[in-house]
């Protein structure tokens, strides 16, 4: 997609989506997800490029005629028509008569639990209600492919949880293709059978999320997904002994890398590379541990935060915040120092002038 010829807000995204899969495409604020979503759905123009659905190239169909239904950030319901009413609009534009209109409004209506309050007006109703009448008007469309973009962000937090787990149930029930555009890592791990991660445009990785968690491509996946994020640090690869290092900028940090990753790691000796590690990879260090040859280091914590069921540990390394996630237990006082062990065996590193992934 690009605009005035010259800027592109969508450069060579190239997606091959399955039917009944549950795809979501997750970036920052003006990555292309959502003008992408917005071409599926026929409201952008295509500058080039083609379009399929079900085998069928769409690029100049009407919205209308695309077997597709979109659930929007706003909800956009009909304020002076009850749910009922809203739920059974798109089927009264389509001609569809009165008594499959009522089975249509009905199912969905079950389905999504709003059989009290067909009759109400959306005003009386609560945010996470009303997202679920949009997903109703959708429903009773019975489209070949379900389009969302960014549903939940309208929704507080808890609000926000039980609305996934019902899109993600609904994804079950209809056993339907979805498109999902979030800019929250979190939404779209927890519900994509695959995840696209896009930055500038551009589709930086395609892939199952535990797989995006676990080998993420290059730098900017690898800090985009997961949370808290990854922590990163440059330095450089030197061999000392026979063993391999990766030693941080200043030196504060050394660690030794050892078996196939270290040999990876070969290539790079002097250059300059980055070393990313995250959270839960930094467990603290029991005192009986031997410094020698532990990938260890004491710092200073500058933030405690206590969840119940985990403490994140905040403090800086060569002017880079780190967060450690710990389990609960005794929580650690605001500026004490403790040694930390870095599990170099799950230690990502990137190239720093391709931002690649090493390995």
């Amino acid at each position: 997609k690009t605009y005035d010829g010259k800027t592109f807000a969508v450069r060579n995204v190239s997606i091959n989506i399955n039917d009944r899969e549950f795809v979501v495409l997750v970036g920052p604020s003006g990555c292309g997800k959502s003008t992408t979503l917005r071409m599926i759905a026929g409201l952008e123009e295509i500058s080039e490029g083609e379009l399929l659905i079900d085998g069928r190239m769409v690029n100049d169909i009407q919205p209308k005629d695309r077997d597709i239904a979109m659930v929007f950030q706003n909800y956009a319901l009909y304020p002076h028509m009850t749910v009922y009413e809203n739920m059974a609009f798109g089927l009264k534009m389509r001609k569809f008569t009165r008594s499959v209109i009522d089975e249509r409004v009905t199912e969905a209506a079950k389905i999504l639990e709003l059989e009290p309050y067909l009759n109400r007006k959306p005003k009386a109703l609560s945010g996470g209600q009303r997202q679920r009448v949009a997903l109703g008007r959708a429903i009773v469309r019975k489209p070949k492919v379900f389009l969302f973009d960014e549903p939940l962000s309208n929704l507080d937090a808890k609000m926000r949880v039980q609305t996934r787990t019902e899109i993600s149930k609904l994804h079950k029930k209809l056993n339907s293709t979805m498109i999902y555009v979030t800019h929250d890592q979190t939404e779209a791990m927890t519900m994509g059978d695959r995840i696209v991660v896009m930055k500038d445009g551009v589709v930086n990785q395609i892939d199952a999320p535990l797989n995006l968690y676990q080998n993420p491509k290059n730098k900017f996946v690898a800090g985009f997904i997961g949370s808290p994020s990854m922590n990163f640090i440059n330095g450089r690869i030197t061999i000392e002994n026979d063993k391999i290092f990766f030693i941080s900028n200043e030196g504060k940090l050394k660690l030794c890398i050892n078996g196939k990753r270290g040999e990876e790691l070969k290539a790079y000796l002097n250059k300059n590379i980055s070393a990313g590690i995250r959270p839960e990879d930094i467990r603290e260090a029991l005192k009986e541990e031997d410094i020698t040859d532990k990938n260890k280091i004491t710092v200073k914590i500058d933030v405690v935060e206590p969840l119940g069921n985990e403490i994140f540990l905040y403090f800086q390394l060569e002017g880079n915040q780190f967060i450690a996630r710990i389990p609960t237990g005794e929580i650690p006082e605001y500026g004490s120092s403790i040694a930390f062990l870095f599990d170099a065996t799950h230690m990502h590193f990137f190239d720093n002038e391709k931002q690649s992934t090493i390995g």
